[in-house]
């Protein structure tokens, strides 16, 4: 057919060394970003931002613990349901959880139904709320900062790990 062609938008691409793909709107994103609308939402909104409240720190402990074994994505599309599901990750609620709320938990089919992982997120909203009187989960989480922020250049120099995340 004119006009059509089997490959992709060369702004679809990656850009050369640098992992990024330019969108539909201009802006570069990493390929993991580029078309799935929730990453992409995800990524320009939240990736990359620091998380400073005790409430927002114990959900994002959570879902990355759910999220293990499956990807990033399907934890975002079942955030609603985790929120809804974990009062909000209101630590004082969530720490107050027992058997019978585990339960409840493993028959919602809107969340990650795995009795480990439920269990690790009230055990984590129970220490949240006994951290603070030591400080908080925030301080004891930024603590661990580098002295240094890393500065990545290209997607490759990201790095996955650091000294002070093995140490946290």
């Amino acid at each position: 057919m004119h006009g059509m062609s089997s490959l992709p938008d060369p702004a679809a691409r990656p850009r050369a060394g640098t992992g990024l793909v330019r969108g539909e709107d201009g802006l570069a994103r990493p390929v993991w970003a580029a078309s799935d609308p929730l990453l992409r939402a995800y990524y320009d909104t939240e990736w990359g931002v620091p998380v400073r409240d005790e409430r927002g720190l114990y959900e994002r402990i959570c879902l990355e613990g759910f999220q293990s074994g499956l990807s990033w994505a399907t934890i975002l599309r079942k955030r609603p349901a985790f929120r809804a599901a974990f009062a909000d990750f209101d630590p004082d609620t969530v720490a107050g959880f027992g058997p019978a709320d585990v339960d409840r938990l493993l028959g919602d089919a809107g969340i990650v139904r795995h009795r480990g992982k439920i269990e690790a997120a009230v055990g984590n909203a129970r220490a949240t709320v006994a951290l603070r009187a030591e400080g908080g989960l925030a301080e004891l989480v930024w603590s661990f900062r580098p002295a240094r922020t890393p500065r990545p250049r290209t997607a490759e120099e990201v790095p996955t790990r650091s000294p002070e995340s093995e140490a946290l």
